[in-house]
């Protein structure tokens, strides 16, 4: 196929929106009787640690074997319900420096593609409602009459699985990577970002801000202040100076990449 264009594809936790989406989803689901208060519990803290320290392996393959675990046997329209809860205040939480980004892409006649770990129902979703061209997540299998089965289906919409469904996407929409471009605040989405000729860093968490420091990236900043690692000095000086910057009503600036 020949390739005809290119696209943008953005992370959704932390890049489009400044938290989790799987918060407001695992709240939806508790008070549907899908998860108990321990399980709520347990993926509260797991939010808390993601908004803190940002993404890990573990944490994320736990949130997906729970989410799969907590739908098994469960019609999926009931599923794709849960977001009526909370979609209204998920899309107002879209972040005001990635709305400029977006219209700077539709404006350039690329396509906007949301890439999440979290659930395909809810990714799509978001995705029609912010007017993105596609939104794509987890997807878990369904049964003969639309029950979830507790599997996937398809990858793991997460590290290597998002360059699955982008090489996938690339093949059938005839988007050349080379020419993309692909936003994340996280290093765990450095096969996403590698695998696009314009990767840039959003309101990143510390190691993914020294690597966009290192490879010239170029960094949104969508916080008042920047996301530190407590362990290094030079990210603290950093963080010292927003803090005075912001307390003494200096104008807001983007801090280098």
């Amino acid at each position: 196929m020949m390739l005809t264009q290119s696209a943008a594809f953005f992370d959704l936790d932390g890049t489009l929106i400044p938290g989790s989406a799987n918060i407001p989803l695992a709240k939806a689901a508790f008070r549907e009787g899908l998860v108990t208060p321990t399980e709520l519990a347990r993926d509260l803290r797991n939010g808390l640690s993601f908004l803190l320290q940002g993404a890990s392996d573990e944490r994320s393959a736990q949130v997906r074997d729970r989410i799969l675990a907590a739908v098994a046997g469960h019609p999926a329209a009931k599923v794709e319900a849960l977001g009526d809860h909370f979609m209204d205040e998920l899309v107002a939480s879209l972040q005001p420096a990635l709305t400029e980004v977006l219209a700077e892409h539709r404006a350039a006649g690329r396509d906007c593609i949301v890439l999440s770990a979290s659930p395909t129902e809810i990714v799509s979703r978001f995705a029609r409602e912010t007017g993105l061209d596609l939104g794509v997540g987890t997807t878990s299998e369904r049964d003969d009459q639309g029950r979830y089965t507790g599997r996937l289906a398809g990858p793991f919409c997460y590290r290597e699985g998002k360059v699955t469904v982008m090489k996938q996407l690339a093949a059938t929409r005839g988007y050349d990577l080379a020419a993309s471009y692909a936003y994340s605040d996280s290093a765990s989405d450095l096969p996403m970002l590698t695998a696009v000729g314009h990767p840039v860093a959003v309101n990143p968490e510390p190691e993914l801000r020294a690597i966009a420091e290192e490879r010239g990236w170029p960094v949104v900043e969508t916080a008042a202040l920047p996301r530190v690692s407590l362990t290094s000095w030079r990210s603290l000086v950093r963080f010292g100076a927003a803090v005075r910057d912001r307390m003494s009503g200096s104008p807001s600036r983007a801090l280098p990449a």
